[in-house]
């Protein structure tokens, strides 16, 4: 297959990326139509959103092993066809309980097919601008909040919640499907051989998740994604609470998706100059300051400048992590590893909105939820100067393992 096929995996990628998790994260666009028609309260309708991360992450390490055994192609086909179910599904819940089952399970566990087969799967197309290209397939991400998020506000403003969540339903199926379909396993893997230890022994799961290597990034993966889930998705109720109009509110979102964007590209050519490790440390603490700056903004214009700093921060980090786990682990296990990180992640990201709707019910206002989330970003960016270095990694024997 020819090498230039390695860029349509990453349009493909970016695209499923882009769709699914923005389909997922636009629950912080629905929040506040949905609570004034139905009279549900913010942290009812945030924890669909975290359960949806807690299924996300148990998927994607569940998946992530699948995409090792089978194949990418056939994992993210099943995430296409089940993410525009589940999105039809809740567009007709009739009650809480059944919003928060529908959209929380059936969204994350559809949603959890993308990631990190995705990711796992182009890092093995890449040996050079490895970085560089896990950033653009993780760009999806940015590219969201600058056209589901507007698409769903406009949906909402033309119709109302449940159409708009129908028809965004009806749209990942039209475009996720064919996506899925061009996904290809890379060359130097399709039919290989799984890795052996020096001494011809299997290497066991346990070993690799006991490593120093996966602690450490499992615990950063975790802290970092609790420190930003919060204020991401209650950024739009923020700025409204601060007097921003609530369409000016959604494009403040937008902004931080662009800035995400730009900040994956920036992050990923540095970090195949300089080195993934101090990249990673310096976009944490960049992204802890910029939370705790949250506290003191108020202007539409001073939301815009907050969005692009904290926006390119944590956008530029998260497909970081791929990038460790594909060095430290290699190419035969990297979506069962991959996965298992996200799964952390996505544990530490499921609490945000909860903690978050939470304060706001409880104080009418978001000051602890920035005051916390900046603290955890710091301990996430103490935890990150415990990578151990590539060269010491290479030599761990439990850094292979058969599928």
């Amino acid at each position: 297959m020819s090498i230039h096929y390695r860029w349509i995996i990453v349009a493909a990628g970016a695209l499923m990326t882009c769709v699914a998790l923005g389909a997922m994260f636009s629950l912080a666009i629905f929040q506040e139509p949905i609570a004034i028609e139905t009279g549900w309260s913010h942290a009812g309708i945030a924890s669909a959103m975290t359960l949806n991360f807690i299924v996300m992450g148990l998927g994607g390490f569940l998946w992530g092993t699948a995409s090792d055994r089978f194949g990418p192609r056939i994992v993210v086909l099943i995430g296409a066809g089940g993410l525009g179910l589940a999105l039809v599904l809740a567009s007709r819940a009739e009650s809480l309980l059944q919003f928060q089952l529908t959209y929380g399970i059936l969204v994350g566990l559809a949603a959890s097919t993308f990631f990190a087969p995705m990711i796992a799967t182009t890092t093995g197309w890449f040996e050079e601008n490895r970085s560089l290209a896990v950033s653009l397939v993780s760009a999806g991400m940015g590219v969201a909040p600058m056209t589901i998020s507007p698409f769903a506000r406009w949906l909402i403003s033309a119709y109302d919640w449940r159409t708009a969540m129908l028809l965004i339903g009806v749209t990942a199926w039209v475009l996720l499907i064919p996506a899925a379909v061009l996904v290809r396993h890379p060359p130097a893997q399709a039919g290989a051989a799984a890795a052996l230890m020096p001494n011809g022994e299997q290497p066991k799961l346990s070993q690799v998740f006991r490593s120093p290597q996966f602690i450490v990034l499992g615990l950063t993966f975790a802290a970092c994604c609790a420190a930003h889930s919060g204020p991401i998705f209650h950024m739009v109720s923020y700025a409204t609470f601060c007097g921003i109009a609530p369409m000016a509110a959604v494009s403040i979102y937008s902004v931080e998706g662009l800035a995400g964007l730009g900040g994956r590209l920036l992050y990923g050519g540095l970090a195949d100059r300089i080195g993934v490790k101090p990249v990673l440390v310096a976009g944490l603490l960049v992204q802890a300051i910029a939370l705790a700056t949250y506290l003191f903004v108020s202007r539409l214009g001073e939301f815009y400048v907050l969005a692009i700093i904290f926006g390119s921060a944590y956008g530029g980090v998260m497909p970081l992590y791929a990038v460790l786990a594909r060095e430290y682990f290699g190419p035969r296990i990297i979506g069962t590893v991959f996965g298992a990180a996200t799964m952390l992640s996505s544990l530490g990201m499921a609490f945000g909105p909860l903690i978050g709707g939470w304060i706001f019910d409880t104080f009418h206002n978001y000051s602890w939820l920035f005051i916390g989330s900046a603290l955890v970003g710091l301990g996430a960016a103490a935890i990150a100067l415990a990578f151990p270095p590539f060269s010491r990694a290479k030599t761990e024997p439990a850094l292979s393992i058969s599928a």
